[in-house]
């Protein structure tokens, strides 16, 4: 079980604190802007059908299932020979720039066939190197700190960040695409710009929070043995399973409402550049109310943490059905409550799986963090690629029409109606449905039950 109080060695530093968040940079980045505007990219500049669309989207990072656990596995077996992973972050760090610049580079004369495989191409690429980056990033925390309260604290101060993150680079990078005309250089500069500011967040945390040693070393294992840590852990350690469906879910959930976003702002509300106030509607709020997220989480627990940002998400997702027929800017006071319970749901569940890596270690007595990282990435990689691909399909059911550089077609209502439905109801089905895998879930940390006590013994991994 992890400890309920921190040994003074234990209590992070700020600097600590600051280089992890800081990673949240290029996670976040990453995690918004290609859930944001690749879709749009290829229906509304490309002209690529929304059935095919939907596939560009999704395809790539399914691979990332077969990947991540890869990536996760060779992390394991270099930390274990090295008692490092920064190499991986590194290389991902780096890698990622001119492929992320290439996904945004189609020449102008390409078909929409072309246009598609091109994209395709080039995204693939770069989710492979961002997975590099990922999956050793969202296993440092067990290895950063092993205190229970210490890790939500991480992850809070992560999640604040990150919100920062979607801030500029989910509404500077089309703010930058539409100062720069548009069209195919206005994505052009704008994946130049956000690349640039991905790597960099990257960069600080790869040598600003990733141990120069991870704790207690194990021997080397076959890389093949490593590899099948991470499908045998999702089957094996049930906290683990149950917290993986969760996540995936609820990231789906965001992911179809970041998937129509832009689709909102053009055809439901009549500006383009009202994108950037929906992104400050949904994030700005969680820069505020995060320490109440990390107070709430010291005192009730991480579950019931998860549970209220769950049902705020819920209630305000649902409010926006009433988009399908009366459309306006009162829809930003929903998205922002939204905004509110998003940052809950991303900040418990990132901190109660390092709780889970820490408990499986010593319950087995051997290191497969590297490996579920992966498999938890991988999952959630799933989920995030899903929700564009979702939306658009919603859209192909209600007649949405494609057109080719910036000029906006009218929709038949029908369209208008499924781009209203996918981003409310949608989103509010799959997270009320995501909180089903929450029954049984036990938090380890005990401070969930008044009548844990800290000489309790229990193990997630069990």
């Amino acid at each position: 079980m992890a400890d309920r109080t921190a040994a003074p060695a234990d209590v992070l530093g700020r600097r600590t604190l600051l280089s992890y968040a800081a990673g949240s940079v290029g996670t976040g980045g990453f995690g918004t802007l290609p859930g944001l505007v690749l879709a749009y990219y290829l229906t509304d500049t490309l002209a690529v059908a929304a059935t095919v669309a939907s596939v560009v989207v999704v395809a790539p990072k399914i691979i990332d299932v077969v990947v991540n656990p890869i990536i996760g596995a060779r992390s394991d077996a270099r930390a274990a020979r090295t008692g490092s992973r920064r190499s991986f972050m590194l290389f991902g760090a780096l890698a990622l720039v001119p492929l992320f610049v290439l996904t945004f580079l189609v020449p102008p004369s390409a078909s929409p066939a072309l246009a598609a495989a091109w994209v395709f191409v080039f995204f693939t690429l770069t989710a492979i190197a961002y997975g590099f980056f990922q999956v050793p990033y969202v296993a440092l925390p067990a290895e950063i700190t092993h205190d229970y309260h210490q890790r939500t604290r991480l992850i809070t101060t992560r999640i604040a960040v990150l919100a920062l993150a979607v801030l500029l680079v989910g509404a500077g990078g089309p703010a930058i695409r539409d100062a720069a005309g548009g069209g195919h250089v206005g994505y052009a500069v704008m994946a130049v710009v956000a690349a640039l500011v991905l790597c960099a967040g990257m960069l600080i945390a790869t040598f600003g929070a990733a141990p120069r040693s991870t704790p207690a070393p194990l021997a080397a294992e076959p890389p093949r043995t490593r590899l099948r840590d991470g499908v045998a852990a999702l089957a094996q350690v049930r906290s683990f399973r149950l917290l993986v469906a969760l996540f995936v879910i609820q990231a789906l959930a965001s992911a179809v409402m970041l998937g129509g976003a832009q689709y909102v702002a053009t055809y439901l509300l009549g500006d383009k550049s009202a994108l950037t106030y929906m992104f400050v509607a949904l994030v700005g709020p969680a820069l505020i109310v995060m320490p109440l997220w990390y107070r709430l989480g010291h005192r009730f627990g991480k579950v019931a943490g998860v549970v209220l940002a769950s049902a705020l998400f819920i209630a305000a997702t649902a409010s926006l059905v009433v988009a399908a027929w009366a459309p306006g800017w009162w829809m930003l006071a929903s998205v922002a409550v939204a905004g509110v319970g998003y940052a809950g749901m991303q900040a418990f569940p990132l901190a109660m799986l390092p709780d889970i890596i820490e408990s499986d270690r010593r319950t087995t007595g051997h290191d497969r963090g590297g490996a579920m990282s992966g498999v938890w990435t991988a999952c959630e990689t799933v989920g995030l690629a899903l929700g564009p691909g979702v939306f658009l399909l919603i859209l192909a059911i209600g007649g949405f029409v494609s057109s080719s550089g910036d000029t906006t077609v009218g929709q038949p209502d029908s369209a208008l109606t499924a781009i209203a439905l996918a981003f409310s109801l949608v989103p509010a089905l799959l997270v009320a449905f995501s909180l089903l895998f929450l029954r049984g879930y036990r938090d380890d940390g005990g401070v969930d039950s008044p009548s844990a006590r800290p000489g309790t013994t229990r193990h997630p991994a069990q």
